[in-house]
């Protein structure tokens, strides 16, 4: 490949992946990071960028190569890792003349997001605890005085924003955005408000949705937003009550209970023990 064409490739595939930031999307660059010996043409360093949607940018050399790997791509996308090394033998063994070149998988994506509806004492409290764990905080309250600057005035808490709303349901509309990458966490301080940020929630299909309350709580505002015509699969996905059962009952257990799950659900995790398989 001449030094053009590499930096109109170089070029292509910068400004994909900008592009996928930019819209939440999800893709996977892949490296060639050892191609073993000369024979095989290869050129350690080339790349290919694999999206959702199979699309490809780029090329790693060779055509049997790019389809294989485009292949393993869309397995490494399921499997929710950051990066990942194969050799090819590992994905595509029926490639013998590339047998122990070694490719380089790294997922794309922009950081997480979660937008905190009610910046009570839980939601103060998720608040700063996922700011820790790298997501980025949105965190929303009808009352100005609850999402002041000084409330959140550490170092590590410059990070969160902080949004007064005058409506709710325009407010989390708003934060949520078109919801790919966006967690959202229902912990208001009555079911009315409940109702308005679930409202908004469920309109912008974010990947995960949970409602703090108790089940009577939960149950009341599930079944207005019925009757007004949600539809049952949207609701079905509400984690409502919010968070996993850990026993928690100060605010920041809570918060913790409930990060896990939204962890659990980006990661994949069965939030089970890990020490199960020495008691089976």
């Amino acid at each position: 490949m001449t030094a053009d064409k590499n930096q109109a490739q170089s070029k292509l595939i910068s400004d994909a992946i900008s592009k996928a930031l930019d819209e939440g999307s999800v893709a996977v660059l892949v490296t060639l990071i050892d191609a073993m010996n000369d024979e095989s043409g290869l050129a350690v360093g080339a790349k290919l960028l694999v999206n959702q949607s199979a699309n490809r940018i780029g090329s790693l050399g060779a055509s049997d190569l790019d389809d294989a790997v485009a292949n393993q791509a869309q397995r490494f996308l399921s499997s929710r890792r950051e990066a990942e090394t194969f050799k090819v033998e590992a994905f595509a063994p029926e490639l013998t003349q590339l047998s122990g070149a070694s490719v380089l998988f790294e997922r794309i994506e922009a950081e997480p997001r979660l937008v905190i509806a009610g910046a009570g004492h839980v939601g103060a409290s998720l608040a700063r605890l996922a700011g820790l764990v790298g997501y980025r905080v949105t965190l929303v309250d009808d009352r100005a005085e609850f999402v002041a600057r000084e409330l959140f005035a550490s170092e590590s808490e410059q990070g969160i924003e902080l949004v007064p709303a005058e409506h709710w349901t325009d407010a989390v509309r708003e934060a949520i955005g078109n919801g790919r990458g966006v967690s959202v966490a229902i912990v208001t301080r009555g079911h009315k408000q409940d109702e308005d940020c679930l409202r908004a929630a469920i309109a912008t299909s974010p990947d995960y949705v949970g409602m703090i309350g108790s089940k009577r709580r939960t149950n009341f505002v599930l079944d207005k937003l019925r009757e007004e015509g949600a539809s049952g699969d949207q609701l079905k996905k509400v984690r409502a009550p919010i968070g996993l059962d850990i026993g928690a009952v100060s605010p920041e257990e809570v918060a913790l209970a409930i990060l896990a799950e939204i962890v659990g659900e980006r990661r994949g995790g069965k939030g089970a023990p890990l020490s199960n398989w020495r008691r089976e």
